[in-house]
């Protein structure tokens, strides 16, 4: 089955605010996918300058925007990792059907390529339970590589019942602490049943964060050892550390505590380790720290020990909850009396989150454009409010402190309102921003009316009394 990702490309005067840097860092990459999808999946590209009813047929809005196509028909946008590795991943399990059928000279190349592989053993095709599987391998193929087989020689070493799933972890991660393999131990095989047991098993203890799959591996109670990993060019020394991680791990995780586990390039996620106030650009041996899905972060000070006893230590003051959390925070300011409050990391509480106020709290960058036009709108508001003893009016550099949950801020200016009362429920503002519209809001969702100082109105002079002539 023939598929396409098609690469729509901004190519405006270099003037144009449009004349993006997301294209040229893109353009590389998908070089790079098209060679080695040659003779698999075809990508083309398309200039929206010089093709644009075609680009406004299919929705394009922004560039780059990358479209798959099937058979000549629209399938979807591709919003995967916008990288070789994560497109050529993606159209591989994309590209024919939905689960390879293996035989005895093919599975093992099956199972031994850089992602793991969920395997159905059947020794009759087209039952119930080959076509369920078949049913899941088509709604999950966007996140793993399915195979079946009904070789007898296969069936015999796998799964002597006659049917069954196994999942392949990458043979490259193997390891002494863990199987390699997994076997599906449900009695049913239903779509929800397989995706819930790969969800729990894909990544086994230690699995190797990229780019590609982060998404899949952040958002949980999560500790990351950072160092040099490289398994194209250092597969050896990548494991020598990520071992050392696992022992650890191991230990901890058959004791009943609860934390999942991994191991990054310290190049490819520096950003993150700016996050926790961890240099990781220079050492042989890894750095950690620990994220939690609340947005806690917690930095290893210690320096890792190849005995592996600084982590110990270090897991066991985070488990016991011995650990200060780290904070990225600007200096709390001397002088805080402007009609606009700075908050920073550390006196969010004390003003955001006092219960008996009302606060509007806009997250900024410093180098915003809107933000800077906002500015001096937002000054006057605070000016106008700066008498009411309910209302608080704050801003926060968000790329220089931490913001804590349950706030998200994804672009710049971000606006939420904060009630007296329900400060873990703040409200995204998201109606106008001159004076008079976050004025109308207030008077609408603050727990009291707002205290108003209305600009001074110029005295009318008095006429003269006219003289009796």
């Amino acid at each position: 089955m023939e598929k396409q990702i098609c690469l729509v490309r901004d190519k405006k005067p270099a003037a144009s605010p449009c004349r993006c840097g997301h294209c040229k860092r893109l353009a590389p990459e998908y070089e790079s996918a098209a060679t080695r999808l040659k003779g698999i999946v075809p990508l083309v590209k398309v200039d929206c300058t010089a093709n644009s009813n075609t680009c406004n047929k299919y929705g394009v809005s922004g560039y780059p925007t990358l479209k798959i196509f099937r058979n000549g028909e629209e399938s979807g946008t591709y919003d995967g990792p916008r990288t070789a590795d994560g497109i050529v991943s993606h159209l591989k399990k994309q590209a024919g059907p939905a689960s390879v059928p293996l035989s005895s000279e093919s599975f093992e190349k099956f199972i031994s390529e850089k992602d793991a592989a969920v395997v159905g053993f059947f020794k009759e095709l087209f039952g119930d339970a080959h076509s369920e599987y078949m049913k899941a391998a088509s709604n999950l193929r966007d996140h793993y590589r399915f195979g079946h087989t009904s070789d007898e020689g296969l069936i015999k070493k796998y799964e002597s019942d006659g049917e069954g799933i196994f999942l392949f972890r990458p043979l490259h991660l193997a390891n002494k602490f863990e199987d390699n393999s997994v076997r599906y131990t449900e009695e049913k095989i239903t779509t929800g049943k397989i995706k819930k047991f790969l969800q729990e098993n894909i990544f086994g203890l230690c699995p190797h964060m990229t780019e590609d799959n982060k998404e899949l591996i952040q958002g949980k109670d999560l500790l990351v050892a950072y160092y040099d990993v490289d398994y194209e060019k250092n597969p050896k020394g990548s494991n020598y550390w990520r071992n050392r991680v696992m022992k650890v791990a191991r230990s901890f995780l058959d004791a009943g505590h609860k934390l999942n586990f991994a191991v990054a390039s310290r190049k490819t996620f520096g950003h993150e380790l700016s996050e926790f106030g961890l240099d990781g650009s220079t050492g042989d041996v890894p750095v950690v720290a620990i994220r939690t899905a609340k947005g806690e972060k917690f930095a290893m000070q210690e320096e890792f020990s190849r005995d592996g006893k600084a982590l110990e230590r270090f897991l066991q003051d985070y488990f016991d909850g011995n650990l200060k959390r780290y904070l990225k925070s600007e200096p709390i300011p001397e002088s805080n009396d402007g009609p606009v409050k700075v908050v920073v990391a550390e006196n969010f509480d004390e003003i955001v989150n006092t219960e008996g106020k009302d606060v509007l709290i806009e997250f900024y960058a410093p180098w915003c454009g809107h933000c800077k036009n906002l500015e001096p709108k937002y000054k006057e508001l605070g000016e106008k409010l700066n008498k009411d003893p309910n209302i608080v009016i704050a801003k926060m550099d968000a790329t220089a402190n931490d913001v804590p949950s349950p706030y998200e801020v994804k672009g710049f200016p971000t606006i939420y309102f904060a009630p007296a009362g329900s400060k873990q429920t703040p409200k995204k503002y998201e109606g106008g921003r001159e004076v008079s519209d976050f004025v109308s809001y207030l008077k609408r969702e603050a727990t009291y009316p707002p205290i108003l100082q209305e600009d001074e109105k110029p005295k009318k002079k008095k006429k003269a009394p006219k003289e009796d002539l």
